[in-house]
């Protein structure tokens, strides 16, 4: 259900594209343990494929949750350090982030250009 009450709440949608050797997820929706599995499966993706960087673009991010701080943790995680960069995060997303201290580890980009600048050094 929506955080609205509104059970037709639209499913999360991440749209993958790549940017030379880096994998761009977009990502739309709210975030929840019953919403996850969508970026879960990218980011699993994106692990199994050795991408040299993974930005997640969190800019249509209306809500998360813990369950999805893990997914992000768990994949920062497998693929390596400095290889997972969130961008553009939506202001719930961003205030989020700063008050359980989470962009201390994963450092949040203003825009997915930012977050891919560097990226030919990582291949």
């Amino acid at each position: 259900m929506g955080r609205g009450g509104d059970d037709s709440a639209r499913p999360v949608e991440v749209a993958v594209r790549r940017s030379g050797g880096a994998m761009v997820l977009a990502v739309r929706g709210e975030l929840d343990l019953d919403s996850f599995e969508p970026l879960r499966a990218a980011l699993s993706e994106a692990v199994r494929q050795d991408a040299s960087l993974v930005v997640v673009d969190m800019s249509q991010v209306t809500f998360c949750d813990s369950s999805t701080m893990n997914v992000l943790l768990r994949a920062d995680a497998d693929l390596g350090p400095g290889r997972l960069r969130i961008a553009a995060p939506s202001p719930f997303v961003a205030r989020l982030f700063g008050l359980v201290g989470l962009q201390m580890v994963l450092p949040l980009r203003d825009t997915v250009e930012e977050a891919l600048a560097g990226s030919e050094d990582l291949a």
